[in-house]
């Protein structure tokens, strides 16, 4: 008789159901995305103060042109106010290279229009004696 309370009560233990009720489930899932629409709404809010346009896109601050060096290396050309200045990026290390007065760029130099011409000679001698 004792055996069979004993089986009785472990039987009504294990007939519930193990876990999470759905209702707590459901709670958090709402919390969540409270949580989301709330960030979301103030990203939004953030964009309409600063008059539409994206973060850090205001300022003096502007990079007016960069030349790869290497897989992981650039050299980048910035404007601040009337100055330019030659950075050199790298992984981890930012190194001002020369700092000069702003001028004007110039458009693509002869050297890149030499090339240009030199390829199209190339390729019509190429296709004149094929």
């Amino acid at each position: 008789m004792l055996f069979a309370l004993y089986s009785g009560s472990a039987f009504a233990q294990a007939a519930e159901p193990p876990g999470v009720s759905t209702s707590m489930l459901l709670q958090t899932v709402l919390a969540l995305v409270l949580v989301i629409g709330v960030l979301f709404l103030a990203a939004f809010l953030l964009r309409k103060l600063n008059g539409g346009r994206g973060f850090g896109s205001s300022g003096p601050l502007r990079v007016v042109g960069g030349l790869m060096i290497g897989t992981r290396e650039r050299i980048v050309l910035v404007e601040i106010g009337d100055t330019w200045i030659v950075v050199g990026l790298v992984p981890g290390q930012i190194r001002t290279l020369h700092t000069l007065p702003k001028g004007d760029l110039k458009p693509a130099g002869n050297g890149e229009r030499h090339f240009a011409q030199w390829l199209k000679q190339i390729t019509e001698r190429k296709n004149e004696g094929g």
